[in-house]
């Protein structure tokens, strides 16, 4: 049994394709997120991108989302180092701080809807941030929800 690509080359390294292929499908990476000015943490809310299918998990229209959304961002090796907001079990995060990719992981455990169903994913408890209407956004704080089980 040979080693698996991410294990043996950088994020700088890997193709297209292996890079695409690291994405386990959780979608936290398109939750709206809050930053508290002072302190510089990050709350995750249970707002998506408009662009978000939340069911799915996945982008509606990938290919032009950065025209779309123009605060969406491309993930590259640089700014995966770079990027705070990162959830920790990003296997884009794993892969650069030399950790394993979880068991529920696609590439690890050959299923892709494993990450839905042991709860590492957004689906199905997400709304559209086209569905909230400014006026309801006066209070951030009713929406930050904590994905990983620590306090909020």
């Amino acid at each position: 049994m040979s080693t698996p690509f991410w294990k043996q080359k950088t994020l700088e390294q890997m193709s297209p394709e292996e890079w695409e292929s690291l994405c386990d499908g959780c979608a936290k990476c398109c939750l709206l997120k809050l930053e508290d000015e002072d302190t510089g943490e990050i709350a995750y809310t249970k707002l998506h991108c408009r662009l978000l299918d939340g069911q799915a998990c996945a982008c509606m229209d990938y290919e032009n989302r950065k025209k779309i959304v123009e605060d969406c961002v491309i993930l590259t090796p640089q700014k995966v180092a770079e990027i705070q907001w990162m959830p920790r079990t990003c296997a884009y995060r794993l892969v650069l701080e030399g950790k394993d990719l979880p068991d529920w992981h696609h590439l690890v455990c050959g299923d892709r809807n494993r990450v839905h169903t042991t709860g590492n994913s957004v689906r199905g408890r997400t709304v559209s941030e086209d569905t909230v209407f400014d006026e309801d956004l006066e209070d951030w704080e009713e929406w930050i929800v904590d994905w990983e089980g620590n306090a909020p």
